[in-house]
């Protein structure tokens, strides 16, 4: 007998596609921001300053929310052993791979042509550790919470496959409303800010370790969004209230913007900058969600052949073009005057250059398979099933 498949979540791909895509105008538009960055234009403008803090106030909650719906499928259809071994290999190894061959060039990058190293010489064993962790691991960071959280999932996920089902066989969310979601995302929040307190007054030294923040800091952030998305696959109810566009979560996603930017400008770090951040990022994170599957829906939910080549595309491209947004940065920004025009040539280079390497890359198998994760024998196979 055979197992229908569930029909493929085209929304779900095109909005991972273009969350990964965001990542070259949040970085060349953090150029031109008024944030201080590795490459700075003379003058900011404050429309990119704007529009770069709604991408980073929301990109990648969403993202880990479709990640976790994803995994969790995956985790269904595998053993979990198995399940664990093709994840980390599919994020694992580009993640390895990216390090000597993007991120590792970009250190020296920075550290020859930019002031954001610092005085390499003066520093000693452990801030040179750190400062490597911090600019190698880099825009990296998502690969490698996704990795613990891949780890973690095989314990979270067996929980959430198995446990309670004889105690509360009819429990389907079909009574969840935002409210509720709305007051624990409050709550994940308050403890996220409660464990950063409690670290910046008795071990502050480690906030600035970067090894850290990503690992433990980062993860325990986007955990909840993770395993919102994999309760989002087992339970059709709360996908549907996900895709099911929700007024008010747009009017809240707009105050918790407006407030993100008085945050950001009037909080100090010193202060509770960071702890309200988490609170109103959670918040705005979890109602973008409402708000970008609801008109993903709409809009995006049919196959395309444009959108299944983004979608193959799209982590290259992201691992790709950050030392190529610096590149540019450094070399090209400062001979055009125009912040607005210099914006929309940066991304027709970035994207431009970052399309072709991704098509010479294509073509050579061992780059596929280490900038995938993917072994190539099983992309022949599939091939020649379908000829």
């Amino acid at each position: 007998m055979s197992i229908k498949k569930p029909q493929r979540e085209y929304f779900l791909d095109s909005i991972r596609a273009y969350l990964m895509l965001l990542g070259i105008p949040f970085h060349m538009s953090l150029i031109y921001s008024s944030h201080q960055w590795a490459v700075n234009s003379v003058e900011s403008s404050d429309w990119l300053t704007l529009f770069n803090d709604f991408i980073h106030a929301f990109r990648m909650q969403v993202f880990f929310v479709i990640s976790g719906y994803f995994s969790f499928m995956l985790y269904l259809r595998y053993q979990p052993q198995r399940w664990l071994k093709v994840r980390i290999e599919r994020v694992g190894i580009p993640m390895l791979t990216a390090i000597p061959l993007v991120t590792l060039p970009q250190f020296f990058l920075l550290k020859y042509w930019t002031p954001a190293i610092g005085d390499w010489s003066s520093f000693d064993l452990y801030q040179k550790y750190n400062s490597l962790v911090w600019h190698l691991v880099s825009h990296l960071w998502f690969l490698l919470v996704l990795v613990i959280l891949t780890t973690l999932g095989i314990m979270l996920f067996k929980i959430l496959r198995d446990g309670g089902e004889e105690k509360r066989p009819k429990a389907d969310y079909s009574e969840l409303k935002w409210r509720q979601l709305t007051l624990s995302f409050i709550g994940f929040g308050l403890i996220w800010g409660s464990i950063r307190r409690l670290l910046f007054i008795f071990q502050p030294a480690l906030l600035s370790d970067g090894l850290f923040n990503f690992a433990i800091m980062q993860t325990l952030f986007y955990l909840p969004f993770f395993m919102l998305g994999a309760m989002a696959w087992k339970h059709p109810a709360i996908k549907a209230l996900f895709i099911k566009f929700n007024p008010w979560t747009l009017v809240g996603s707009t105050a918790a913007f407006i407030a993100y930017l008085l945050n950001q400008r009037y909080s100090t770090g010193e202060g509770w900058l960071y702890e309200i951040d988490a609170v109103i990022t959670m918040l705005m994170g979890l109602w973008m969600v409402n708000v970008v599957f609801a008109f993903g829906h709409k809009l995006l939910n049919a196959h395309s052949p444009r959108i299944t080549y983004l979608v193959n595309a799209s982590l290259f491209i992201y691992l790709v073009h950050h030392p190529l947004t610096l590149l540019y940065g450094i070399f090209i920004t400062p001979n055009i005057s125009s912040n607005t025009l210099g914006f929309f040539v940066g991304l027709a280079f970035v994207f431009g250059i970052a399309f072709v390497l991704y098509e010479i890359h294509l073509r050579i198998p061992l780059l596929r398979f280490l900038f995938s994760g993917k072994p190539q024998r099983v992309e022949k196979s599939s091939q020649q099933v379908n000829s």
